[in-house]
């Protein structure tokens, strides 16, 4: 990312990559939620702390490896853990609880030791391959590195996330070693593990690739917001929600919006925003964590904070700063300031 923020604080949506992350693993509702941590620990520990204060962080050691972290994750939950531990990523923010939901659903009707989600991509390299059988059951992962150029040649990829079966997770991450290209403890080879003890293995295989992308620079992390934002402007629009021009409208993931109000061309809807059914909003409008009533107009506006009322008319060139109220049914002119106490300011 070349940041000094870490790479899983970056936001989209208004939320980091690794919140996405944490808030499709809680939708679960897991027993326990563990987040691993290395690079830039503190910073990212609290992180944590902000957004999932239950969850329990897990600190890797210096052996590198998808593997390692699983292990160390695991280190920190209950001993004699039983049941499916379902394994993912922090930089991963379109993956969704009902996709992790599906995978954890055929895991656990087949009994299987471990289920890998897969998906068929048109250019896999830098991807690890899914390894069938001549009957097409899964026997295990090869990293990018260590394919031969046969295995480089398969399109199903694996997108690093997973369900086991803990017991056996736990048993088979002690007897994987660092004995690859990149010196690694890889997750990939509980795989072979499992099927060596005559466990089954499957793969999910997602049709959607976006829930199987991760970011890792600048051009990556736009193009996931965008593709985000598009999927957030089709949400409110399938519920009511007239959006004239998605492509000039950014709705963070925590807004609500009410049915049959319009958002005009140039409307940043941000953090916890709330509108009200019936209102109008924009064109060229900003609003971050603001509360808006029924019925009401706001064109041309940056507000933070505040609350405008049902039936109001704002704008346009009005500035709303933090704690401004504005009243059901009041006028807002053009080149207007309201701050907290009230007072206008030309």
């Amino acid at each position: 990312m070349k940041s000094a923020i870490p790479k899983v604080l970056h936001a989209i949506a208004g939320r980091s990559l690794l919140g996405h992350a944490i808030a499709a693993a809680r939708g679960l509702a897991p027993d326990h939620l563990a987040v691993v941590v290395r690079h830039c620990r503190e910073l990212v520990a609290e992180h944590v702390r902000h957004v999932a204060p239950d969850a329990l962080i897990a600190d890797q050691d210096e052996v590198k490896g998808t593997g390692r972290a699983a292990e160390c994750g695991l280190e920190r939950l209950p001993e004699g853990l039983s049941g499916t531990v379902v394994v993912t990523y922090g930089d991963v923010p379109m993956l969704t609880t009902a996709t992790l939901a599906e995978l954890v659903a055929q895991h656990e009707s087949g009994g299987y030791g471990a289920t890998v989600m897969s998906a068929h991509v048109p250019d896999p390299h830098g991807y690890g391959r899914i390894l069938r059988d001549a009957g097409g059951a899964v026997t295990g992962i090869v990293e990018h590195k260590d394919a031969t150029a046969e295995q480089a040649a398969i399109t199903e990829i694996n997108s690093g996330i997973y369900a086991f079966d803990a017991e056996l997770l736990r048993s088979a991450l002690a007897e994987v070693g660092t004995g690859n290209a990149q010196g690694e403890k890889y997750l990939t080879d509980v795989l072979a593990i499992a099927r060596s003890r005559g466990r089954g293995v499957s793969a999910y295989v997602t049709t959607d690739l976006w829930q199987t992308e991760g970011v890792n620079d600048r051009v990556q992390l736009a193009a996931l917001g965008a593709e985000f934002n598009r999927r957030i402007c089709r949400e409110h629009m399938r519920a009511g929600v007239t959006i004239a021009d998605p492509a000039s409208t950014w709705i963070d993931v925590g807004v609500s919006i009410g049915a049959d109000t319009t958002i005009r061309p140039g409307t940043q809807l941000l953090g916890a925003t709330t509108i009200g059914a019936g209102a109008v909003v924009g064109p060229e409008v900003t609003l971050r964590d603001c509360e808006v009533g029924e019925r009401a107009r706001i064109r041309r506006t940056e507000a933070d904070a505040a609350v405008v009322g049902a039936a109001a008319a704002v704008g346009p060139y009005v500035r709303l700063r933090a704690g401004a109220q504005v009243g059901p049914g009041q006028v807002v002119p053009s080149f207007t300031e309201v701050s907290a106490t009230g007072q206008e300011e030309a």
